[in-house]
């Protein structure tokens, strides 16, 4: 079957509610770039299906940062490499809040709070748990959190405080897991998302691409978050970090990362797509296009990393004809 029969025939089956196969999956990273435009056609069409033309900003603080006893080999934040960052301990609520202002105010629909470490402790969960409460009875915005390994106690008392989704990623496949990280498993993660589940949260899993790993380890990610019904999807490029082990990476090209995003799309059609870290550095002339097939992104910035403007985003979001949600609303799935 050529490639153009192989887009339409896979984009045929997704819509009537069929899965694809792991093969079917690595044939999407392998389809020739002259035929880009035929993938992100179909996959766009998919997108449209769950999502119709709504788009979502999500917003960050890095509320807790560096000195992390994890080996994590893509991160600044860890504390067995000598990276330029500036280690603090979890900010002031006020801090809290006023990022919380923040992201209102560039129409962020989603506000993530995000700490280094293995896990917050349970002082910093508390903490957290109290500044949401503020956060929530200010702003019409929804509250996330990116805290680490958490168990169903903190999770409750988060969920309590209107929390409504927790971020934590698996980053890659299971077998590359360990040539990342080696001071966590791969399994202690999938439990984490597990606990998520249990409690009625919402999940936010995604991963980094461009670390060395084989097409084999980024489809079967895929296949991971299809299996576990994650709602949403970040999709995070490596930006090589001096002073870690990646910090001569060059793996991605923006076609390779566009055929990621297809993929995470046929794959799972109705997760959130969110183009995160490392998406302008990588997708270069092709980010706009990755939008075509995303419904969400990463806006103002990232954990180490400054973003590009969020006015820039909101111009590509009209003029590719899309629909940016506002504060507190949620998309119409079809």
């Amino acid at each position: 079957m050529e490639y153009r029969d192989f887009i339409q025939n896979i984009y045929q089956r997704v819509s009537n509610g069929e899965d694809l196969t792991k093969e079917e999956g690595l044939s999407i990273l392998n389809i020739p770039d002259e035929l880009l435009g035929d993938l992100v056609e179909y996959a766009s069409k998919i997108t449209y299906q769950s999502f119709k033309d709504q788009v979502e900003f999500c917003s960050l603080i890095n509320a807790k940062n560096g000195a992390c006893s994890e080996d994590c080999s893509f991160c600044a934040q860890s504390s067995k490499y000598p990276t330029p960052i500036n280690a603090y301990g979890l900010v002031p609520e006020e801090e809290i809040l006023e990022g919380a202002e923040r992201a209102v105010s560039i129409n962020a629909n989603r506000y993530c709070i995000v700490l280094s470490g293995k896990r917050a402790t349970k002082e910093e969960v508390q903490k957290i748990a109290k500044a949401v409460k503020k956060i929530k009875q200010l702003y019409p915005i929804k509250v996330c959190c990116s805290i680490g390994t958490i168990d169903e106690e903190d999770l409750n008392l988060l969920k309590d405080s209107g929390v409504n989704r927790i971020n934590h990623n698996l980053e890659t496949s299971e077998s590359f897991f360990n040539r990342i990280v080696t001071t966590h498993t791969w399994k202690e993660r999938l439990q984490t998302i597990k606990n998520i589940q249990k409690v009625g949260l919402s999940t936010c899993s995604g991963g980094i691409f461009g670390m060395g790993e084989s097409d084999e380890d980024i489809v079967e990610l895929a296949l991971v978050y299809k299996n576990l019904g994650v709602d949403s999807i970040p999709l995070n490029f490596l930006i090589p970090i001096p002073g870690t082990p990646f910090e001569e990476a060059k793996h991605l090209t923006p076609q390779k990362c566009l055929k990621i995003v297809a993929l995470f799309r046929f794959t799972n059609p109705s997760a959130e797509l969110r183009l995160c870290g490392g998406r302008e550095q990588n997708l270069q002339n092709l980010h706009d296009t990755a939008m075509e097939i995303a419904n969400c992104l990463m806006a103002g910035g990232y954990l180490t990393r400054a973003g590009r403007n969020p006015q820039k985003d909101k111009q590509m979001i009209e003029s590719l004809g899309k629909k940016l949600l506002t504060n507190g609303e949620s998309f119409c799935k079809t």
